[in-house]
């Protein structure tokens, strides 16, 4: 239970040291360079943060001073080539603009999500561009409080903190697992890493669509939560087959473990897309060329950044962005991986 402090100010780093029960130093260390200090304490002063509902002070300032010309971006991933893509598109807009852009990794953690936006609050941002729409409660309380443009990017969702520009992921997905079945597969198998949201929504629009035809099988859904990579899809398609010899497709997560499961099928001497049938997620530019060229299903990874960053300026601007959300949908690449013969 947090201690109640004297008076009826709000409360201080004095107060959330008493509460974590560590120095005042180590909270402001905690606070601006959590590298440096253990996890046991850090998250000591998160909970203490959290239960008395401690902002900065310069975030507080915020809310009656003049904003930096920061525009936070927070992504779970900047080394993945589809949040690359996004990313270049925030900055071919931004790049004529009086604003910043202050990049955050989240690697996929909620919270360290929270940790970045708390330290972006403290530099009073000019606006926020963030990914998804599964945020915690801690941090949709905070989003939900401030009093800049926020753009959520990647998806579409019934509840927008402020604009939002993506695509349904559980559509999407729909979309590739019509393809397959209309290609002639039966026996139609999920591979899936990293069980994030949008991942599970990819899969709830597969079930809904082999369900619809009487061939969903839990049993050919395999979700690994390891990081997603080619070794994966590989390793994830020996298993699948070791499972049940007879699977004949596969619609994977994202497009490295498509191109782990065509490497897999061509070391066992399958035939793809007669024996097998490949689809990927997203479309980076490798499935057009390999061989057989791979099926993915291409979503608008580098027009969701430009949108986000052209509303998020004339917002700042003071005009109208127009609509705020926007689905931009996705598209569907038939190559050769899914053609199969008569």
């Amino acid at each position: 239970m947090a201690r109640k402090r004297r008076g009826s100010g709000k409360p201080t780093i004095m107060d959330v040291a008493r509460e974590a029960g560590v120095s005042a130093i180590t909270v402001s260390r905690a606070l601006r360079t959590p590298k440096q200090v253990s996890d046991k304490t850090r998250t000591k002063v998160d909970s203490a943060i959290r239960a008395l509902g401690y902002t900065p002070d310069p975030a507080a300032k915020a809310l009656a001073s003049h904003r930096s010309d920061i525009i936070g971006v927070i992504l779970p991933s900047v080394t993945n080539s589809v949040f690359q893509d996004t990313l270049r598109g925030i900055y071919e807009v931004a790049e004529t603009a009086p604003y910043r852009v202050q990049l955050g990794n989240t690697q996929y953690s909620a919270a360290e999500e929270e940790r970045l936006l708390r330290g972006l609050l403290s530099q009073r941002p000019a606006g926020l561009i963030l990914t998804g729409v599964d945020q915690s409660a801690s941090t949709a309380g905070l989003l939900r409080g401030a009093d800049f443009p926020i753009v959520q990017i990647t998806e579409i969702g019934p509840a927008p903190f402020d604009m939002m520009v993506g695509f349904s992921h559980s559509q999407a997905a729909q979309l590739a697992a019509e393809h397959l079945v209309a290609a002639g597969y039966r026996r139609i198998a999920f591979l899936g890493a990293r069980r994030d949201a949008r991942s599970t929504r990819r899969l709830s629009g597969f079930r809904a669509v082999l369900e619809a035809h009487g061939l969903y099988d839990p049993g050919r859904v395999l979700f690994s939560e390891q990081p997603s990579s080619v070794p994966l899809g590989a390793a994830q398609l020996g298993e699948l087959l070791d499972m049940d010899p007879k699977a004949d497709a596969v619609l994977c997560n994202n497009d490295d473990l498509a191109l782990g499961a065509l490497f897999e099928c061509q070391r066992s001497g399958i035939d793809v897309p007669n024996a097998f049938g490949i689809c990927g997620f997203n479309d980076i530019d490798t499935m057009a060329v390999t061989h057989p060229a791979l099926t993915s299903v291409r979503t608008p990874r580098r027009e969701i950044g430009r949108q986000a960053m052209t509303m998020m300026l004339a917002r700042l601007a003071g005009e109208d962005p127009g609509p705020t959300t926007r689905n931009l949908g996705v598209d569907l690449m038939p190559r050769a991986s899914t053609a199969r013969a008569a």
